[in-house]
């Protein structure tokens, strides 16, 4: 699991003070990165290889507010043929309070063929390394 820190800025909020909806999806983003940072040692979807976002489901458990300490937990649960699906949380790292939770599905692409592939095997090999086994097992 990745914890990602979260930097909030004053135009995530709307007028109330609330985190907007579509800029906590921002923040799950930032979590992906990080997690392919630390996982893979590079950012995923540098070259004619990556992911695109195939379906993503958030429910909403708490408000987030401007100026609460938040970050993101990424973990990924399973590794299929050619996807990725990951659990995500906005938490507030003082209380642990979970405010946010995803799950999205990601598919692995072939940008100059414009056509789903195989998640890369050094991508899984090293994706296993660092959940374990049972990934692959969804």
């Amino acid at each position: 699991m990745t914890e990602t820190n979260i930097q909030m800025r004053f135009d995530d909020t709307d007028m109330l003070g609330h985190i907007n909806n579509v800029n906590l999806q921002h923040y799950f983003d930032l979590g992906k990165t990080e997690y392919f940072q630390k996982a893979l040692g590079q950012p995923v979807g540098r070259g004619e290889q990556g992911l695109i976002q195939k379906a993503i489901h958030t429910t909403y458990e708490a408000q987030t507010r401007l100026g609460e300490p938040i970050a993101v937990t990424t973990v990924i649960e399973r590794i299929g043929n050619k996807s990725i699906t990951f659990h995500q949380e906005v938490i507030n790292t003082a209380t642990r309070e979970v405010k946010a939770i995803s799950t999205s599905t990601l598919v692995a692409f072939d940008y100059r063929l414009q056509q789903t592939i195989p998640v890369p095997a050094d991508w899984r090999r090293m994706i296993v390394a660092t959940e374990g086994p049972e990934v692959e097992r969804g």
